[in-house]
Formats: C-alpha cells, sequence, structure tokens
C-alpha cells in the first residue's frame, strides 16, 4: 500500500497520504523529533515504488473518498529523494480533478533546479524551517554531511521568486534548541525576505525519536509575537480557556500587525470579540482569505 487516510488534518482540510518510503525511512536529516525512530541520513530511497503503481491506489481512492481536500505526497523520511517525483506530479495533476496536490518536504533538496521544477507544478508546498544558524540547524535536524542552512535559506528565496502558488513554512519548536529569542528573530528575518503565504508554529506532539521535549503553549504563544506581517498559524492542542475582549479599533490593530487566522479567532476572540469581527466584515475595513486550507482574516 502506498497510500493512507484520508486523515482530517486542520492545516490542510481532508487527506489523502501517499507514502513514498513505505518500507523503511528513508531522510537526509534524523530530526531530534521526528516520530520514526533514529536513522542514518541518507541521499536515497531505496526500491522506491513505481509511478504506475501509485496512480493506481491514488485513482481507487479518488473513487472511494470523493469529498477529500487534498493529495498529500509525503514519505517516511523525505519524498523529494524519490527518483521519480517529476513524473509522479504530472500524473497526480492529470487526475486530482478539483482537490488541491500538496508536498511536505524538509526543504533539503530545494537547491537543485531538477527539484524546483517539479515543486512548481504542485499546488501547495510546505518546506520545514526550524533554525536560520547552522549551530542550531546541525542540533535539531541532524543532516546529512555537507548540507548547509545558507544554502537552503539561499534557495528557498529563489524558488519563491518562480513559485506562483501557496507556499508554507513549517517551524517545529524544541525545547532548549531553537525556543530562544535570537534563533526565533532570525527565522523571521528569513522569512522576510521569503514571503511565505503562511507560517505554521507548532512543537512536539508525538514521540520523538530522542530525549528531547516540546515547548508550553504558552511560551510558543510569545515567540509567534516575534513573526511580522505573516500569516501564523499555531498547531496547538490545549486552547486557553479565557478567552479576550476586542473593540474594533483593537481588532484593527491587531491585524495590522498580523492577520489572525480562523482557529486564533475560535480560540481568543470572545462572543462580543467576534461580533465585532463580523461588524468589520461587513463593512469591509477587514478581509476573510483562505490559504492553503486555512482561513484568516487581514487588514
Amino acid at each position: 500500500m502506498f497510500t493512507f487516510g484520508p486523515v482530517n488534518s486542520r492545516r490542510f482540510g481532508l487527506s489523502l497520504g501517499i507514502d513514498l518510503s513505505p518500507k523503511q525511512k528513508s531522510c537526509n536529516f534524523d530530526c531530534v523529533y521526528c516520530e520514526l525512530e533514529p536513522s542514518k541520513p541518507t541521499h536515497k530511497i531505496p526500491n522506491p515504488p513505481k509511478v504506475e503503481d501509485i496512480i493506481k491506489e491514488v485513482r481507487e481512492k479518488l473513487q472511494e473518498f470523493s469529498d477529500i481536500d487534498v493529495i498529500t505526497i509525503t514519505s517516511n523520511g523525505e519524498p523529494t529523494l524519490y527518483p521519480y517525483l517529476d513524473n509522479l506530479v504530472d500524473e497526480l495533476n492529470k487526475i486530482k480533478n478539483n482537490k488541491k496536490l500538496l508536498i511536505l518536504s524538509n526543504a533539503s533538496t530545494i537547491c537543485g533546479k531538477d527539484i524546483q521544477n517539479s515543486l512548481k507544478k504542485i499546488d501547495i508546498v510546505k518546506l520545514s524551517l526550524d533554525c536560520a544558524t547552522q549551530r542550531c540547524f546541525k542540533k535539531i535536524d541532524r543532516p546529512l554531511k555537507g548540507i548547509m542552512i545558507d544554502d537552503i535559506i539561499s534557495c528557498m528565496k529563489k524558488f519563491r521568486e518562480i513559485f506562483l502558488n501557496t507556499l508554507v513554512i513549517e517551524v517545529l519548536l524544541v525545547k532548549g534548541i531553537n525556543d530562544k529569542d535570537e534563533e526565533i528573530k532570525r527565522i523571521n528575518q528569513v522569512l522576510q525576505e521569503i514571503k511565505p503565504n503562511r507560517v505554521d508554529i507548532g512543537t512536539i506532539d508525538r514521540p520523538p525519536a530522542y530525549k528531547v521535549q516540546k515547548v508550553d503553549e504558552e511560551k510558543i504563544a510569545k515567540l509567534s509575537q516575534i513573526f511580522t506581517n505573516l500569516p501564523i498559524s499555531i498547531i496547538r492542542k490545549n486552547p486557553p480557556k479565557i478567552k479576550e475582549d476586542f473593540t474594533k479599533e483593537e481588532i484593527l490593530e491587531l491585524l495590522k500587525r498580523r492577520p489572525q487566522s480562523q482557529f486564533d479567532i475560535d480560540t481568543f476572540f470572545s462572543e462580543k470579540s467576534k461580533e465585532n469581527l463580523k461588524f468589520l466584515l461587513k463593512q469591509n475595513k477587514i478581509h476573510k482569505v483562505n490559504i492553503g486550507g486555512v482561513d484568516f482574516y487581514q487588514f
């Protein structure tokens, strides 16, 4: 089996997954937070499945599940190591109909022109950026020798110039490694240049490969304030119980600084605040947009 699900993702909707390395972990990172067992980084997927076999399964699943939102290219590791990625993307685009095609990548191969050309044809590209310094990068993502974060960042910027669809950057926080203000400020500086459509911020929520700990949600919320002028989606497990009263003027100031997701509204806004939000929306003083399956309110 190469497909799994559908599974309901708060970030991307109802997703049909495709695993390009179903028999073993194949990744050029050995991230400390990975839900898979520790393994030596590699640059290839052994015995990769055939494109025609994958497409056959996807066709069958699409007939069975007509209400999915996205077809997600992923892997027990890094999907862009799949040697037939370009052909697979072309074939999936032929059969996806009104579904979105999504890939979840660690961004390690983004400097490859062939990879960029393949990713250009995908509706939503999610790339990881856990650190903006090499020291932090090596500590948290444990990459294959020779992979440099400065190269990845530089190539992300170049890719953004040619990529016209939805770009999502994910930052996964690990306690004591990349949860310091200075590291987040560096990431924010980089993101201001990359200009992704959306930034997802989360932490460990499954047993990790190594003895590392998650960052508590209060600190994640605080660190998220460092990011400026970007739609931020915080991946939460335990929403706060206290909701805030915001005036219309406060909501406008809040949205000027940073768009708020629907989840933010549901989580933090009191009923009075939501009424004020609806009023501003009706008056066209703010706007609601959907970015990669997540609704945002923006000024």
